[in-house]
């Protein structure tokens, strides 16, 4: 018989992306420094967040989420499992087509000011 964890009410399950020990400049960080990283895959849904059309979300969706009221899981030695409220996804990275009001980078940004 397999186990696995179901998120009950208006929350998920994510799975959290492991942390970076080199920083985008190059520099190696010391194993006891750990920069905050808050995104994450989602590896399951409840049923009601599923059946809730004001939630776009979905399975394997990535998304940057506030750990302040995050619920560890120790379930799989190897992974950091998180049972976390929809109210704390503050963001779900999408790709393809997007209108022109989004903006990708802040390089974008930059442009914009300077169109207007």
């Amino acid at each position: 018989m397999t186990e696995f964890v179901e998120p009950l009410g208006m929350r998920v399950l994510i799975r959290k992306d492991e942390s970076r020990q080199t920083t985008r400049g190059g520099i190696v960080l010391p194993d006891d420094a750990e920069i905050p990283n808050i995104t994450g895959r989602i590896v399951e849904i409840s049923l009601q967040v599923d059946r809730d059309e004001d939630f776009p979300l979905r399975k394997y969706d990535k998304v940057l989420f506030n750990p302040k009221h995050a619920i560890p899981v120790d379930f799989e030695t190897d992974n950091l499992l998180f049972v976390v409220p929809v109210e704390d996804i503050v963001a779900v990275f999408r790709r393809g087509v997007s209108d022109s009001s989004s903006v990708r980078s802040t390089d974008e940004l930059d442009d914009q000011d300077a169109d207007e």
